[in-house]
């Protein structure tokens, strides 16, 4: 076994935002991780497969992959590291499927060191309460529907196909604005 691998503190980040990526290094050097850094997709494996990380931060949308596509393959190298998946791209659909890769959070950017440090070291704790004001379920709906489209390069047909849903149903959905959020 690595002697590495059980070091507390590794943690390995992987963001191709140079600025951001640089700077939650040197924050989370200051937390008490030994940080690596990598810029790609590609990199990030190796660097996990060359020593295996025991936290990772990783960014949904990387220039030669997808975070949540890294998150599973570095399962295989690191099976017990914590990962957070950061993104400026948040929405329910790719959390649930953030989860369920293997990430135990989903952070929205730009996030605090704070909080990337807290999801990491968070342990089993129990839920946090829920929210005083949590989405309404229409709105919910809408950001899936839209989320979908999107990954379907805003093709009607596709997506109402993935959704199985009528075309013409999804399209008088896409006509409509988002449901309000209630106050």
């Amino acid at each position: 076994m690595n002697s590495e691998m059980s070091r507390p503190e590794d943690l390995l980040i992987i963001d191709d935002d140079e600025p951001f990526r640089g700077r939650l290094g040197r924050a989370m050097e200051k937390r008490g991780y030994g940080v690596r850094l990598a810029g790609s997709f590609r990199e990030g494996l190796e660097l996990a497969a060359l020593q295996p990380p025991r936290y990772a931060v990783v960014d949904l949308r990387l220039g030669d992959g997808n975070g949540l596509d890294l998150v599973t393959e570095m399962r295989k190298v690191a099976p017990s590291a914590r990962m957070v998946i950061l993104t400026g791209y948040g929405n329910i659909a790719t959390a649930v499927s953030a989860m369920k890769t293997g990430a135990i959070d989903y952070l929205p950017k730009p996030c605090e060191a704070d909080a990337v440090d807290a999801a990491l070291r968070g342990g089993d704790k129990a839920l946090p309460p829920p929210p005083d004001h949590p989405m309404p379920a229409d709105r919910v709906r809408w950001e899936h529907i839209q989320r979908v489209f999107e990954q379907c390069d805003r093709n009607v047909s596709e997506t109402a196909r993935r959704l199985n849903m009528h075309r013409r149903t999804l399209q008088r959905i896409l006509a409509k604005h988002a449901p309000r959020e209630q106050v």
